[in-house]
């Protein structure tokens, strides 16, 4: 066994005839426990929280979204039909015609998007799953609206209000001064359905067929403002959109979710990456008491470190026993702390004791990757700690 290793297990696990250096060195050990667990149960609460918001991603945005670098809308045409149904990793896509509008209803006005949607529209995004109220529109059923909780909640709104239609309107093109009695296109559409999500998306659209906003912004039969695609499962997104792209040409935008939500991206893994650094910090804090712990090891054992060196030890192997000594209390530390920890992930993805809102437990998930960059950063701040604290050990010292 290697000797400097074999001393350090000993110090390690022997009590000391200072119960001052025992009370450290327990502060220590559960500084380290602590700070390992508040890592770890922070890194795993917000990869739930991503999955969770991503989720949300999951019902307003589609994989991949076209639309046109020239203008509005564009043609559908059979070549950028024939691009996109031979493409392997194409599972479903469908057309939209998509603009902002003005809404009115009951002398309560309100501005938003109006979103006409083909009738495979649901294999493309999980906006069915976001129906709270009523349904999804019905093609049997003509001149019916889905719309928003925020945008039913600003005009009073609800569903199947059939003796006062909600009032789409859209000015018409033009110059000069507009005639409010006739400068606007008007839909008039029942609501059949209130879907959630999140603010924005919820304040956002009024989801009808394809055919009445086509009427509304007199549009051609096949002028459509985008195409919305879902993806085979275990697709990357990245790849497809850079060979559709490649097709297409430039007059074409090819977006992924994940560009079509930059900001909201950059902002999740911001708010994750800074987090890291706080109780990494934290981590560094716990790591002082180990120093300190270790140091006042070393004044104790002065005397035996004497007897060490005169029995031949070497001044490096000295310091490699207290190397041991601080790594293996961080790493013990950290290995109760870890368990610890995911035993309170699983906890809380069982039984949800702690709610965001009442019915709602707060997401947490449990990933290998948290688990190893828990393990590579206190590993890596336990062997420096380590190294301080032995790096006061020369000969002087112990012959003094």
């Amino acid at each position: 066994m290697n000797f400097p290793f074999y001393i350090a297990k000993r110090y390690l696990f022997t009590k000391t005839s200072n119960n001052a250096i025992n009370i450290i060195s327990i502060i220590a050990s559960f500084g380290v426990i602590i700070s390992s667990l508040a890592l770890f149960i922070i890194l795993s609460g917000f990869s739930g929280l991503k999955t969770f918001n991503y989720s949300l991603l999951d019902v307003s945005d589609p994989d991949i979204k076209i639309t046109s670098t020239k203008g509005k809308s564009f043609i559908f045409s059979n070549v950028l039909d024939s691009v996109i149904a031979n493409h392997k990793q194409v599972k479903e896509s469908a057309n939209i015609i998509e603009e902002r509008v003005f809404l009115e209803y009951n002398k309560k006005n309100e501005i938003a998007y109006i979103k006409g949607v083909a009738e495979n529209y649901q294999k493309i995004t999980l906006i069915d799953s976001a129906i709270n109220v009523g349904t999804w529109i019905q093609k049997k059923f003509e001149n019916t609206a889905v719309i928003g909780e925020g945008i039913s909640r600003k005009l009073s709104l609800g569903i199947l209000n059939f003796g006062d239609p909600l009032s789409v309107m859209i000015p018409k093109p033009g110059t000069g001064f507009i005639n409010p009695v006739n400068g606007f296109y008007t839909l008039k559409t029942q609501i059949v359905g209130v879907y959630s999500g999140n603010e924005d998306f919820a304040n956002k659209y009024v989801f009808v067929n394809l055919s009445s906003a086509r009427k509304l912004l007199q549009f051609k039969e096949n002028q459509i403002t985008g195409i919305e695609i879902k993806l085979q499962k275990n697709s990357k997104p990245d790849r497809v959109a850079k060979e559709l792209k490649s097709q297409l040409g430039i007059e074409f935008k090819v977006q992924t979710k994940e560009q079509l939500n930059e900001v909201f991206y950059k902002v999740i893994n911001t708010e994750n990456f800074v987090s890291y650094l706080i109780f990494t910090l934290i981590v560094i804090i716990a790591l002082f008491n180990v120093i300190g712990a270790i140091i006042m090891m070393i004044i104790d054992k002065k005397h035996n470190l004497r007897t060490l060196l005169n029995l031949g030890s070497t001044i490096k192997e000295i310091k490699q026993i207290f190397v041991f000594q601080g790594f293996l209390l961080t790493v013990l530390g950290m290995f109760i702390g870890l368990i610890l920890g995911i035993l309170l992930v699983f906890a809380q993805r069982t039984f949800g004791f702690f709610e965001i809102v009442p019915g709602l437990p707060y997401p947490v998930e449990f990933r290998f990757l948290n688990l190893t960059i828990v393990l590579a950063t206190i590993t890596i701040l336990g062997f420096i700690a380590a190294k301080i604290a032995s790096s006061r050990i020369n000969k002087e010292f112990i012959e003094r």
